[in-house]
């Protein structure tokens, strides 16, 4: 079965997953010499339906290239069978964050949104995390904090 090409807006299931703010994604990105690599991301928050806004390490190899690349792809698979591709280009848009200053803020405007649901398997849960510490429970609730507040404004 072919990839079903859902345009550019958010689905209400992703959307759905999203504001829980506790989904993972993938972010695929490549580097200057053509390496393909993938990152885990927590931060994501939506902006609006046509947008999303992620925290990273300044000093992640993911970072460095959606930075040069700007084109960028998200991939969920969560609970409910959510399960899409998110093509967006990527733009700095706070360095370093407000919370914490080795992260960055970065806006991905979509560009397009495949779903990946499959006719023989469903997903039935996504990565399930938890926090390390009370530190990393304060500064992850934080970060989500700032992406909320920027999504009002940017």
């Amino acid at each position: 079965m072919a990839a079903k090409h859902v345009g550019v807006k958010l689905p209400e299931d992703l959307l759905e997953v999203l504001n829980k703010e506790k989904t993972v994604a993938i972010l695929s990105t490549f580097s200057e010499r053509g390496l393909p690599h993938t990152t885990p991301i927590q931060c994501i928050y939506p902006k609006g339906d046509e947008g999303l806004l992620i925290t990273i390490h300044k000093d992640h190899v993911g970072y460095k290239n959606m930075v040069w690349q700007k084109k960028v792809m998200l991939c969920f698979m969560d609970e409910g069978n959510v399960a899409y591709s998110v093509l967006g280009r990527a733009g700095v848009v706070r360095a370093p964050s407000k919370v914490h200053p080795m992260m960055n803020v970065v806006r991905m405007d979509i560009i397009d949104i495949k779903c990946d649901r499959s006719i023989l398997t469903r997903i039935d849960s996504g990565v399930k995390w938890s926090y390390t510490s009370i530190e990393a429970e304060e500064l992850i609730k934080s970060l989500f904090k700032e992406l909320k507040e920027l999504a009002k404004v940017l």
